[in-house]
């Protein structure tokens, strides 16, 4: 038989902090599943930044020298870790204008433990929405696993 062990109070629960206003969350799983030392600690800097500075859409409109300014790195070290963010499927990115490394970042849902990493960050950079549910054949058809109903849709295009 195992004793539980109470709940730890905090060392002044007195100055325990309450959302007030905007508040914005990080996603536990960027802790429990080795998300963090997967960033590195620019990237992780950068996507700290992006929650705080994120609307209720998860949509941050900094500008590339603002978050290096913010942060105290170089614009060359924020574009390595947006780029990383990208390649991760964390976050998606609109430019102002086409050829424009500037525009909106938004924070995507952290993939759990089982989805590919890969296959979700190739549907973020798609601009699939990777909230979506997906139809079985969709999956079997990414894994490349052809369905009967597949086989038939093709032979009947033929």
């Amino acid at each position: 038989m195992s004793a539980t062990r109470p709940h730890p109070r905090p060392p002044r629960p007195e100055l325990v902090r309450r959302p007030a206003g905007a508040f914005g969350w990080l996603d536990a799983h960027l802790l429990h599943e080795g998300w963090l030392a997967r960033l590195g600690p620019d990237a992780a800097a950068v996507l700290v930044l992006l929650a705080l500075a994120a609307d209720r859409h998860g949509a941050s409109y900094f500008g590339r020298a603002r978050m290096a300014e913010s942060l105290g790195l170089t614009v060359p070290r924020v574009d390595a870790a947006l780029t990383r963010l990208r390649d991760l499927g964390l976050v998606a990115h609109r430019p102002w204008r086409p050829g424009c490394a500037d525009g909106v970042w938004q924070l995507l849902t952290v993939p759990h433990r089982g989805a590919s990493h890969d296959q979700t960050a190739a549907r973020a950079r798609a601009g699939v929405d990777t909230n979506a549910p997906m139809h079985i054949a969709a999956i079997l058809a990414q894994l490349g696993i052809a369905t009967n109903r597949q086989d038939a849709a093709e032979s009947d295009r033929r």
